[in-house]
């Protein structure tokens, strides 16, 4: 079964991309009528939000391609791609705001219409609030990361603007103005840990990272419930291994049943198997093997992932 990307997560993707230019046209016009340093970082971070949500719709367009010849199973690795550069460009974006920080605050620049430039800002934080909020819950209910770091990238240009407007809002009080450079420094140290996030959860997936401790949890759980319908150490398993890619999620494992069982006997249960763990792990491709206990060339094909059950040194721990 291939978890295809629906449709309708292209469109979430469209929305970001409209929030985008709305909020660069916004913040660009803020920071052209107040020279505020603070307030270009926070426009530069919408450049990049476009350049995000472009990479996003074109990575959930390829990742809703079904397997074909060419790619057994899918293109949902695309994601990571997709992820991983968003995450490479907010770093190089953190770069270039605390680049124009610095230069501003050895040469501190007069701010001008800071009321007017500020309330812009606001309303820009507002829709990037109320977009970054949809796309991320549309991103975590479909288990796409594209639209999960879309969206978490979008509410930590939120927080980033929270930042600057309470900093350029000081300038306005004070009359400090290497307070703007200061508050674009710290806005860019907070894009660099948001960036480095990405890139790191992109690698992860590209390094076909085992499934999430809980994902695991369930899976090992429901092998357990299925050996325990047999007799004692009749139904074991081994080389449990599970692996994501983008929205897909792969079990596999080999099955120890008694030699003697009919080939009937031993499809049954490899049917069970992978029907209960789909069930329990919506969407989930389960590949099982099926080996006689009694032959010790059972025990020694085993590279990685964790045992159910199985008590034979050989085969690892349960």
């Amino acid at each position: 079964m291939n978890a295809s990307v629906p449709p309708r997560l292209v469109g979430w993707a469209w929305l970001s991309i409209g929030a985008a230019v709305t909020t660069i046209a916004m913040k660009s016009t803020a920071y052209l009528l107040t020279g505020s340093v603070g307030l270009l970082s926070d426009a530069l971070e919408s450049v990049v939000n476009l350049v995000a949500a472009v990479l996003a719709l074109v990575a959930l367009t390829i990742a809703s391609r079904p397997a074909d010849d060419s790619h057994h199973f899918g293109h949902g690795k695309v994601e990571y791609f997709s992820a991983g550069a968003e995450g490479l460009m907010i770093l190089v974006a953190a770069v270039l705001i605390i680049a124009s920080a610095v230069q501003r605050l050895v040469s501190p620049q007069p701010l001008e219409d800071l009321g007017i430039g500020l309330a812009i800002i606001v309303a820009a934080t507002v829709v990037n609030g109320i977009v970054g909020w949809l796309v991320l819950r549309a991103g975590r209910r479909h288990r796409s990361i594209t639209l999960v770091a879309d969206g978490k990238h979008l509410l930590t240009d939120v927080w980033t603007s929270v930042g600057v407007v309470l900093g350029v809002g000081l300038v306005a009080i004070t009359g400090w103005l290497p307070l703007d450079s200061i508050v674009a420094i710290g806005v860019a140290l907070n894009i660099l840990w948001t960036g480095w996030g990405l890139v790191r959860h992109a690698m992860n997936g590209l390094m076909d990272h085992a499934l999430p401790p809980a994902d695991v949890a369930t899976v090992s759980a429901t092998l357990r419930s299925i050996a325990a319908g047999h007799a004692a150490g009749e139904v074991d398993f081994h080389a449990v291994q599970t692996r994501e890619s983008g929205r897909e999620r792969f079990v596999s494992m080999h099955v120890l049943v008694p030699g003697s069982w009919t080939v009937a006997q031993g499809h049954d249960l490899l049917e069970q198997v992978e029907g209960e763990l789909a069930r329990a792990l919506p969407g989930a491709q389960v590949h099982t093997h099926l080996e006689p206990r009694e032959d010790p060339r059972s025990y020694g094909d085993a590279r990685g992932g964790f045992s159910v059950g199985l008590t034979t040194p050989d085969a690892g721990a349960s």
